[in-house]
């Protein structure tokens, strides 16, 4: 029964890091796409604090999308395929 605590214990603390890493690595990545579409649209830079307020608008859609929601998954995906395991392990 320790072991079991010690798995769901470690498993989530993992999820947790790797949730966090998808989702500072998505944020940054919809954050240069962000900045290179202005780029190309601005080839003279455009007005003072312009690029910033683009950016930032550009990152609330991003929030309200379905993508960071589909980011977690990562919790979802390994407790449904343990499960499934288990459960066939279990049938036989």
């Amino acid at each position: 029964m320790f072991g079991f605590i010690r798995l769901v214990v470690l498993g989530f603390i993992a999820m947790t890091v790797v949730y966090f890493a998808i989702s500072i690595y998505s944020k940054s990545v919809r954050r240069e796409r962000l900045e290179d579409q202005f780029a190309e649209d601005h080839p003279d830079g455009g007005a003072p604090g312009a690029r910033d307020a683009y950016v930032e608008q550009g990152m609330v859609a991003y929030k309200n999308s379905i993508r960071p929601k589909l980011i977690a998954l990562v919790y979802a995906v390994p407790i449904i395929v343990m499960s499934a395991i288990i459960y066939i392990i279990n049938e036989n």
